[in-house]
């Protein structure tokens, strides 16, 4: 089984990186505004955010690559310097960049020098990422997904704790997508923690236990995924009389607001309400439904709800 890291510093906090009230201005454009956000062992979070909204600017303060305009980020605690914490840190934010004439494994070959790291795990990592097969292959001849399942390799060889990743599935068909989920949600499984960078809602539903929302560079989130789906829902009723029903269901305590829709009444729930408790409160009203059903709101609904979303905004769903 293949062992993905061992740190040489150690420490009692969980928290690997703490972001303070981080920003970064271009000119007059404020690509992230005073984002706090902190990453802890073991999880599997998603920055989750429509194209444009600074997730690639957070990824590139926090690896040095891009300076902030204010505020600061910590690796474990402040006890370590970037340059000592970088050693234990992979990443994948560009697209996947290789030399295309070299194989798969002399390209590795070439990773570790400059990483500084022993070879001694080529195989190891090229096998995790099913690749051991095409190791002579020149990077020319790889797919998409190839590419990045190498890209993957590459930042696996110097046994990082952390994996930050930008966009990985960006471009892939539904078959290297697939495959390169289930390598992440693999990675993650065996204890590395990861920072995925997406604007698909179904990739962080299906791959991170923690979600940070962000829009025009400002934090609207930050909690479990499963946070995102705690609430009570919205209920579809319909009868003869909408008027009569609406003016009785208006000041009911469950009931946070109720609209209009194509002939039925949408009641946007602030508390549990349990069908068989809403028919028998109507009926001693005389009033009988024809319709009535119970939903939750999916994760685009509630991602739209958080960030109070614009016309102009897109969010794929996948």
């Amino acid at each position: 089984m293949l062992v993905l890291y061992s740190m040489h510093y150690t420490s009692n906090s969980s928290v690997l990186l703490k972001l303070h009230a981080l920003s970064k201005n271009y000119g007059r454009i404020k690509a992230v505004d005073s984002l706090s956000m902190q990453i802890e062992k073991g999880k599997v979070y998603g920055l989750l955010g429509p194209n444009g909204s600074g997730k690639s600017t957070t990824l590139g303060m926090i690896l040095n690559t891009i300076n902030p305009s204010s505020g600061y980020y910590q690796w474990y605690g402040g006890n370590v310097l970037f340059q000592e914490a970088r050693k234990k840190i992979g990443a994948i934010i560009e697209r996947p960049n290789f030399y295309p004439y070299l194989s798969a494994i002399r390209n590795l070959h070439l990773v570790c020098k400059i990483k500084e790291c022993s070879t001694d795990r080529i195989e190891e990592v090229l096998k995790y990422v099913d690749l051991w097969d095409r190791r002579n292959s020149k990077f020319k001849t790889f797919s998409l997904g190839m590419k990045q399942r190498l890209a993957l390799a590459s930042s696996l060889i110097n046994q990082p704790e952390m994996l930050i990743l930008d966009e990985p599935t960006n471009g892939l068909d539904p078959a290297g997508i697939h495959k390169v989920r289930a390598l992440i949600t693999k990675i993650a499984s065996q204890g590395t923690t990861i920072l995925l960078a997406s604007h698909l809602l179904d990739e962080v539903e299906k791959v991170c236990t923690d979600v940070v929302i962000i829009k025009n560079g400002i934090k609207y989130f930050e909690g479990a995924v499963s946070d995102l789906s705690k609430n009570p829902g919205y209920i579809e009723i319909v009868s003869d009389d909408i008027d009569a029903l609406k003016k009785i269901l208006s000041t009911h305590k469950a009931i946070k607001q109720i609209e209009i829709q194509g002939g039925k009444l949408i009641l946007h729930l602030q508390s549990d309400l349990p069908l068989n408790q809403l028919t028998k409160e109507l009926s001693q009203h005389s009033i009988f439904v024809s319709h009535l059903v119970k939903k939750k709101p999916t994760l685009e609904e509630k991602f739209l709800e958080i960030t109070q979303n614009s016309p102009n905004d897109s969010v794929d769903s996948n």
